[in-house]
């Protein structure tokens, strides 16, 4: 039987895997909360339920990746389900340009995140590679519109942009290890 060491490849792919499924699941309940306060009412509203839309169609890639490479799904699943959902529906409460402020600084990270395991992948797993590739760019275009529909407007704006920012790198931190 093989071990694997701290910090070969394998590893660090799953980690990717685990922490991607992780955040898609995030993400997804995050709107889930913005959207059972706004309603589908509304053009944010609608924005939203669209991005939610293509978290979904990341999440379930990642579902699949799991099952397949055999990776173990983070254990901070069920506080992702209820802090995503609670996030959301806190920042629909404060109003449209809140909501949009969310979604600008989680995709800021994500941005970030996304292109640090690109970096660290080359091209030694492509299919993963692939996916990440096609998932940032939807994320750059969440962030591009949130920003362009008022995000910077919301009320205090850095402070609450900050601690989403702060947040998503804890969650990716301990995603990556519990």
């Amino acid at each position: 039987m093989t071990h694997w060491k701290p910090g070969d490849a394998r590893h660090r792919r799953d980690a990717m895997i685990r922490v991607n499924q992780a955040g898609e699941f995030g993400a997804i309940r995050i709107y889930a909360g913005q959207l059972a306060v706004m309603g589908d009412r509304g053009p944010a509203a609608r924005a939203i339920a669209g991005m939610a839309q293509q978290e979904e169609r990341h999440r379930t890639f990642f579902d699949r990746m799991m099952a397949e490479r055999g990776v173990r799904p983070t254990l901070f699943q069920p506080l992702w389900h209820v802090a995503g959902f609670a996030l959301g529906a806190v920042t629909a409460a404060l109003g449209p340009e809140a909501a949009m402020a969310c979604t600008a600084a989680v995709e800021t990270e994500i941005d970030r995140h996304y292109s640090e395991q690109l970096a660290e992948l080359g091209d030694s797993d492509p299919e993963l590679s692939a996916a990440i590739a096609d998932f940032q760019a939807d994320e750059v275009e969440h962030r591009d519109h949130a920003l362009a529909a008022g995000a910077e407007n919301a009320p205090a704006y850095p402070v609450l942009s900050g601690l989403i920012r702060l947040g998503c790198r804890v969650a990716i931190a301990t995603a990556k290890r519990l």
